[in-house]
């Protein structure tokens, strides 16, 4: 089990919420010489232990880009394999006494038993402590266009920061303070655009299935040792 304090490194309000660009699995799996849903399938795995060790922690808000609206153009038994081991981590976390999930994303155009699968589990788990947030059928620009049409239909003529904000999908969130990127990539990939304006990121040479605690551990020490200004100056800075 995970403390608030674990290796001298105490997680206080400076760190409420984590996001992961989960990259990788198909390439670990191609280097063990495996079919690629065999590296979704580690991939998955990890994807529950990272995130109990997040909770475990302390962490309030938890967000992993599982599926991008790009993703579509994968072959289909691709797709088919990570939307099946989606809809066996809902069985699991539905069971969870504290993770309340919530799916970021445009469900309109999903498979019908799979957005009421995603609709299901939601209303299941509302009101709980840990905010787990997933984006499947995700875009970032998709969601700040998504935002502005919901101001627009409520009859807003002009809007402001705070508006937009607060129609975004992670709204009940703090923007991310930390967002982790696998597999030796660096770029953003449409995740969280409104969202990240002032995070931190950290990236990591390793692919998806082989971030484990040791490298979570490393990138939250990383995370501590920046200075966050949000544009302004620190004190020692004055």
């Amino acid at each position: 089990m995970f403390s608030k304090k674990q290796k001298n490194v105490i997680i206080d309000d400076r760190l409420k919420h984590i996001a992961f660009i989960m990259d990788g699995n198909g390439r670990w799996a191609k280097k063990r010489l495996l079919p690629r849903m065999v590296g979704h399938k580690y991939g998955a795995q990890n994807f529950k232990n990272i995130v109990k060790y997040c909770f475990e922690m302390g962490i309030e808000s938890v967000t992993t880009y599982a599926f991008s609206t790009e993703n579509w153009s994968r072959p289909q038994a691709e797709i088919d394999s990570i939307i099946n081991l989606l809809k066996e981590y809902i069985e699991v976390v539905k069971q969870e006494e504290k993770v309340r999930i919530i799916f970021i994303g445009d469900k309109s155009n999903l498979p019908s038993d799979l957005a009421r699968i995603m609709i299901e589990a939601e209303e299941i788990t509302m009101g709980r402590e840990k905010k787990l947030y997933i984006a499947f059928n995700y875009g970032g620009r998709a969601e700040i266009v998504n935002a502005c049409n919901s101001l627009i239909a409520e009859g807003k003529t002009k809007v402001t920061e705070s508006d937009i904000s607060s129609h975004m999908y992670t709204a009940e969130a703090p923007d991310p303070d930390l967002i982790i990127r696998t597999a030796g990539e660096y770029r953003i990939s449409n995740f969280l655009l409104w969202q990240c304006a002032y995070s931190e990121f950290y990236f990591a040479e390793v692919f998806w299935p082989d971030f484990d605690k040791k490298e979570l551990m490393k990138a939250i020490e990383n995370f501590y040792t920046r200075k966050r200004r949000f544009g302004g100056l620190n004190k020692d800075e004055e």
